[in-house]
This record gives C-alpha cells, sequence and structure tokens, in this order.
C-alpha cells in the first residue's frame, strides 16, 4: 500500500508497547485495596481517602513539572472542558457514585456496576472516535464482563440486599469510569500524557474539596505520622503512575479495548485479597480470573493481515 504510514522504529516500539502500559496501569489499580484498608483502618472516610490521593498527586505532578519541564504545564485556556471532564466528571463523579453505591448495594455488586465503564466506552467510542464494533471486541468483553461476575462472587453467592436507586448510582460509577477513556483520548490529540495526568487531579483535588473534612483529615494526619507513607504510595505507585501509563497506552490503543484490558485490576485485587489477607478462593473465583485473562489475550491477539495502519 504505497499510502501507508511511515512508522520510525521508536513509533511502532510504542504502539506494540501500549497494551502492556494499560495492563501494567490495571495491575497498579489492583493494589488500592492494600492502602486503603490502611488508611480506612485509622479513621479516613472513603471520600477523605479519595480526596488525599487526588490533592497529593496533583502536588506530585504538578511540582515534578515545574522543576523539570514547565514547558507541560501550558495549556490553552479554551481546553479546560478537557480536564473538566477527566478530573471532575470522571475521577471526582465515579469515586462519588461508586462509595455511595457500596451504601445500597453489596461490595461486590457495585464492583460488578463499575465495570460496566466498556460498555459505555465502546457506545460512545462508536459515535464519537468511529471504531468498530468487530466480534472480537464484543466476545471479549462478554468474557472480561462474565469475569469480573464470577471474581466478585455474585454467582451463587445468595446476594440480598440490592435496591433501584443502588443500581442507578452503580451504574453511574460504570459512566463516570468510562468518561476518563474518552475525555483521555481527545485530550491527547493536544496534550502530553503527563499534561493530561496533571491536570485532572489538579481539577479534581478543587473539585472535591467540598465533600472532604480538611480539618479532619490533617488532625487524623497528625495523630498517624506514618499515614503519610500509605497516602504517597496510594498517590504515587497508584495513582500517577498508572494514569500516566494509561493515558500513554491510549494514544495507540481504541478506548473500548482499552477500558476492557482494564478489567485486570478486579482480577489483581482478588488475587491480592487471596495472597495478602487470606481471603477464600473459590472455583467459581477462579475461573472468572481466567476469563478476563482469556479476554485480555483475545484482545491482544494479531489478526493475520496485521500492518502497520492497523489500529
Amino acid at each position: 500500500m504505497g499510502s501507508a504510514r511511515t512508522f520510525t522504529p521508536r513509533r511502532l516500539s510504542d504502539k506494540r508497547l501500549a497494551p502492556f502500559l494499560i495492563i501494567l496501569a490495571a495491575v497498579c489499580w489492583g493494589t488500592i485495596g492494600i492502602f486503603t484498608r490502611e488508611l480506612q483502618a485509622a479513621g479516613f472516610t472513603s471520600v477523605q481517602i479519595t480526596a488525599a490521593r487526588c490533592a497529593v498527586t496533583a502536588l506530585c505532578v504538578v511540582t515534578a513539572l515545574l522543576l523539570t519541564d514547565r514547558e507541560k504545564l501550558k495549556i490553552a485556556p479554551k481546553d479546560i472542558w478537557l480536564f473538566i471532564g477527566t478530573g471532575l466528571l470522571s475521577i471526582v463523579f465515579f469515586n462519588i457514585c461508586y462509595f455511595t453505591s457500596i451504601q445500597y448495594l453489596t461490595l461486590s455488586m457495585a464492583s460488578v456496576l463499575l465495570y460496566t465503564a466498556p460498555f459505555f466506552v465502546m457506545l460512545m467510542s462508536l459515535f464519537l472516535f468511529h471504531e468498530h464494533m468487530t466480534a472480537q471486541k464484543g466476545i471479549a468483553l462478554i468474557l472480561a464482563f462474565s469475569g469480573c461476575v464470577l471474581t466478585a462472587g455474585i454467582l451463587g453467592g445468595g446476594v440480598t440486599g440490592i435496591t433501584e436507586i443502588g443500581i442507578l448510582i452503580g451504574l453511574g460509577s460504570g459512566f463516570g469510569y468510562a468518561l476518563y477513556t474518552i475525555f483521555g483520548r481527545l485530550a491527547l490529540k493536544k496534550y502530553h500524557p503527563i499534561t493530561i495526568t496533571a491536570y485532572t487531579f489538579v481539577v479534581a483535588g478543587v473539585g472535591i474539596l467540598p465533600f472532604c473534612d480538611v480539618g479532619g483529615m490533617i488532625w487524623l494526619s497528625a495523630e498517624n505520622p506514618g499515614i503519610l507513607l500509605y497516602v504517597l504510595i496510594l498517590s504515587i505507585g497508584c495513582t500517577v503512575l498508572p494514569y500516566f501509563l494509561y493515558t500513554k497506552g491510549l494514544k495507540y490503543v481504541e478506548g473500548g479495548k482499552a477500558s476492557v484490558m482494564a478489567f485486570v485490576e478486579p482480577m489483581v485485587a482478588t488475587l491480592i485479597g487471596i495472597f495478602l489477607f487470606h481471603e477464600q478462593m473459590t472455583l467459581v473465583n477462579m475461573t472468572g480470573v481466567v476469563l478476563i485473562f482469556l479476554a485480555v489475550v483475545l484482545l491482544n491477539r494479531r489478526r493475520a493481515s496485521f500492518s502497520a495502519d492497523t489500529d
């Protein structure tokens, strides 16, 4: 094909590495439970944990850019809506919906509703980015969502206490989660991944401020000096790094595929629960983990006719 784009070795390497970056981001997100449990034990509420995570993340990224590359902090004022999308509409909205849904539903059901995000991403991507719904994507999505349901223990677990308002709020968390992929892809047309990460959490940190007791957070931190270490790890290892990796990966991976790959997160969280917190692992849970793994493998399987122009 004479009109095919010319790929430099660096660009081709980045393209091949992109799925790995997204999966690695999901692995980082999957470790969040280790540190949030410590913070909750110290008295932090879920909203306070989110606020601390956003504020410290914003501070770390902005400080690093001020010291190393101030050019990446420059954005056009007219583009602030992109970061309102990734920060307020996605990060803040989905966290508040998710934490609220936990009050109405079981934790397993809340997590499954959060992972309806790929359905929303694929639907929006069809119209916004003209992505094609292929059999490969459809099968991978069904495998991943089924795996999430099994991993969470919904089937055969005798789930009770489900309310309609809880389901609606839970679906809201999935929609909000999906918006990061949508707004992130739009922002990538103009800005570097680290710029997007920085402004996402600046906007999110400011936006969530009214929902948390800042004085109480400061008091708890003063009473438990060691807790700051968990906040830093949560902010850098579970937030700055994965959001940067995920956003960079979005440059070469379709939003629908990327959101399905993120199903690795509940799989990792389940394995951590088993090995670190001695939570029970059943055959049903293990089947769910295998289905999520198969979905990721399927999405990354190269078609025989793969060429440099293929997404």
